[in-house]
């Protein structure tokens, strides 16, 4: 169903620089673990990026937006039409990622995988094989055929991103809708029902996030996807952009690459894009816990741990920029203190 290189493995963990940053964090003039989880951040970048001195200081950032057809059965607070003017403002630096990309000194793409928009938009990248999703309470999202397009629209963006050379890669996402199907594709790959998962989104009340559960889960079971393959759901109840972004992560964690993931609905991607390849997991670092109820679930099923939690929920990568410094931090730290013999500190006793 997706294309081949979707299941190539992706290159493992250097054990040899992995273990050298073990034996340099314990020279370094400061007691053992004293800087917590920064070490351990330094540890797994240097061993992801095969490299003495790991980096994040190239990390271009590429938003994905779509539609979703099941923005018919009045799952969101905002009208669909928000998607298309919110990528003009991505694109035009009004957005809260265009701001923290320029803070950050990092390139910005933004991509339509898949929204409405029917014509070219001034700064957006158009690689989609059609406009918007189907209603997944009523027939399947996605052929197969659009599901693997999306993916190499996703890999097709890591492509451009290696022309900076980057340490590191931020994935965002915008459409309206999306956190519905978020929530459909995690409750399907957890085995869980949709109220579990399913959160408030753009700001609907709690009526309007028991209806959206409601859809969700009756959607679950037309299609038949409770627990089903990872294929299989997110041609019943994907969306074009979360798609692109698991070819994305794929793609980055094939070249080396690792992904600062954001809050929901790229955690979701990054679910499903480990089912569908497993060794893509260790190039998976996560940023924050965000507001929507279904984020930690996600997490847990990922077993990772984020950097920081801050009820943030506006997803276009803002949590994973925001993250970004911490990261950069622990680099900086991990490459340029001085071990104890270089600072003539006495070190502990052996």
């Amino acid at each position: 169903m997706l294309p081949e290189w979707v299941y190539k493995k992706c290159p493992e963990i250097s054990a040899v620089h992995r273990e050298a940053a073990v034996a340099r964090q314990a020279q370094l003039t400061k007691p053992a673990g004293a800087l917590g989880r920064l070490e351990q951040l330094a540890i797994e970048l240097a061993g992801l990026q095969a490299t003495g001195e790991p980096r994040a200081a190239r990390v271009p950032i590429i938003v994905f937006a779509g539609d979703h057809g099941i923005v018919a059965q009045g799952v969101s607070a905002y009208p669909q039409e928000v998607t298309i003017a919110m990528m003009a403002n991505f694109a035009s630096g009004g957005a809260a990622i265009s701001v923290l990309a320029r803070e950050l000194g990092s390139s910005l793409e933004i991509v339509d995988a898949g929204t409405l928009a029917r014509e070219a938009m001034a700064g957006i990248v158009i690689d989609k094989p059609r406009s918007g999703t189907r209603d997944f309470s009523v027939e399947a999202a996605l052929t197969a055929a659009e599901l693997a397009f999306a993916f190499e629209a996703g890999q097709r963006a890591v492509a451009r991103a290696e022309a900076h050379q980057p340490d590191l890669l931020i994935f965002g996402e915008m459409g309206i809708g999306n956190t519905t199907t978020a929530a459909a594709i995690a409750a399907s790959l957890l085995g869980m029902g949709a109220d579990e998962v399913a959160g408030s989104g753009t700001g609907v009340d709690a009526a309007g996030r028991a209806h959206k559960a409601r859809v969700i889960d009756a959607a679950i079971a037309h299609h038949g996807i409770a627990s089903a393959p990872p294929e299989k759901i997110l041609c019943a109840v994907g969306g074009l952009e979360i798609a692109a972004i698991c070819g994305a992560i794929i793609a980055a964690a094939q070249r080396r690459i690792p992904v600062l993931i954001d809050g929901f609905i790229v955690s979701v991607a990054a679910l499903a894009a480990a089912r569908l390849n497993p060794s893509c997991q260790p190039f998976l670092l996560p940023s924050h816990q965000s507001a929507e109820q279904g984020h930690r679930l996600v997490l847990r099923a990922l077993n990772v741990q984020p950097l920081i939690s801050l009820d943030l929920r506006l997803g276009e990568g803002s949590g994973a920029a925001i993250a970004l410094p911490l990261v950069r931090l622990a680099c900086s730290l991990h490459n340029g203190m001085a071990t104890f013999a270089q600072a003539n500190v006495p070190d502990r006793p052996a």
